[in-house]
């Protein structure tokens, strides 16, 4: 790579080019989705913003655990968070986060919801369990014998979670919306033997403990497909689907805390970072150039092209599965990032120094500082990074974010310091 400057340059300035064309914003009729859009990528570039910048909804769950065994407290916690995270995902709630939490035997759920500041509907949303059971007549001396929710009437092995998909569909006769269920090949068994055993009586369909409808079995059904029929509007049928396919909660949860931030609070939080993070860069541009000169404007320049091609990481993560949420927490790591990629810088022109100091020439002096400054700067780069590790490993919530956008700056400055200044000192002292 010595050798060859001019290539190492020339990737430098693809990847400002490029980084520049991301964090573009959307003017007039100017828009950078449009590439995207032309690559099938159906995701809008965009800055993917917490719960604290975009305002929404934070809810912590506590999970009952009196009646799981001791084994299986934490598969049930986890079964809890998926069938949350399916029920969020189809209300179309944008970018939620849903996570666990085991403290001292406490079993928790960390719900956020971003843009969703309404605490009922929320709360509607992650309590509802859903339950749907089957119930079948029983004779007089079977339901005295076992005494039932719904009289006359015993509860069936078929459940809600024998069923593989639920939508809303339409009665031909009366044109009203109904619900169409589909069971799985074991849901499908046991509702076609309960319709066998049940020709001419009725099957009641209850919902967390609430009688839907109790139709008369007219003939054994064996294709696994029923339909709940009642007094339902599009809106409610559509809200029973979604509920159904989502599945019911495996533990109960009781809300311990909840905290709503206002899309205009988060608005004002991302503005004073903003500044607080424009407003350190100067600084440490003013300070660079102040002590190193023409070195510093170097440096100064390779902080700017830092900043850049991280802005531009966050911002296309937003296209893939797994992009990065930046949070206040998040913009913190961004800026403590920047100060070390200077850091960085600071070692290479003090261990330069040394060699002019020493008698030697300019050009062997530079290069003498860079290479002697990498071991350093490597050493305290990993420690960072394995620190970040373990933070976002262990941690939660806005500690993750931190973590994760501190060792992007990390990886990032150590290419800013090492590759785009040392390509700049060269060509301008060459």
């Amino acid at each position: 790579m010595r050798k060859n400057p001019r290539t190492l340059l020339a990737l430098i300035v693809t990847l400002t080019l490029v980084s520049v064309f991301i964090n573009l914003p959307k003017v007039g009729n100017f828009d950078p989705n449009i590439i995207f859009q032309k690559l099938n990528i159906t995701k809008e570039l965009a800055f993917r913003k917490g719960l604290d910048l975009e305002g929404g909804t934070s809810l912590i769950l506590r999970a009952n655990m009196k009646e799981i065994a001791s084994s299986q407290k934490s598969s049930a916690l986890d079964s809890a968070k998926l069938v949350i995270e399916k029920r969020v995902n189809l209300f179309g709630v944008s970018e939620p986060l849903v996570q666990t939490s085991i403290v001292n035997n406490d079993y928790r759920i960390i719900v956020e919801l971003p843009g969703l500041t309404d605490i009922n509907q929320v709360r509607q949303l992650i309590g509802t369990t859903a339950q749907l059971s089957f119930w079948e007549e029983a004779s007089s001396s079977a339901s005295i014998a076992s005494p039932s929710a719904q009289p006359g009437f015993i509860k069936t092995s078929l459940t809600g979670a024998d069923i593989k998909d639920a939508s809303v569909s339409f009665d031909t006769s009366t044109g009203k919306p109904q619900v169409q269920i589909r069971f799985t090949s074991e849901g499908s068994k046991k509702f076609a033997d309960i319709t066998t055993r049940n020709v001419g009586k009725q099957v009641a369909i209850v919902l967390d403990n609430q009688l839907i409808e109790s139709p008369v079995v007219n003939q054994a059904i064996l294709t696994g497909d029923a339909v709940i029929t009642g007094n339902f509007t599009v809106d409610t049928a559509k809200q029973l689907s979604t509920q159904l396919n989502a599945g019911a909660l495996p533990v109960p949860l009781e809300v311990l805390s909840t905290n709503v931030i206002e899309p205009t609070l988060g608005s004002a939080s991302l503005a004073k970072s903003l500044f607080a993070g424009v407003l350190g860069f100067i600084i440490i541009i003013i300070f660079m150039i102040g002590l190193y000169g023409r070195l510093g404007v170097v440096a100064s320049l390779a902080l700017f092209l830092y900043a850049l091609f991280v802005l531009a990481i966050f911002k296309i993560s937003s296209i893939t599965p797994y992009g990065i949420t930046l949070t206040l927490s998040g913009i913190a790591g961004f800026i403590l990032s920047i100060g070390m990629a200077v850091d960085a810088n600071v070692l290479i022109f003090e261990r330069t120094k040394e060699e002019l100091r020493a008698g030697k020439e300019k050009a062997v002096a530079i290069e003498l500082g860079f290479s002697r400054a990498w071991t350093s700067i490597r050493d305290s780069n990993v420690a960072t990074l394995i620190t970040s590790f373990v933070l976002y490993q262990f941690g939660t919530g806005m500690v993750k974010g931190f973590a994760l956008v501190l060792a992007i700056g990390v990886l990032a400055s150590m290419f800013s310091a090492i590759t785009i200044t040392r390509t700049f000192i060269r060509f301008l002292y060459k």
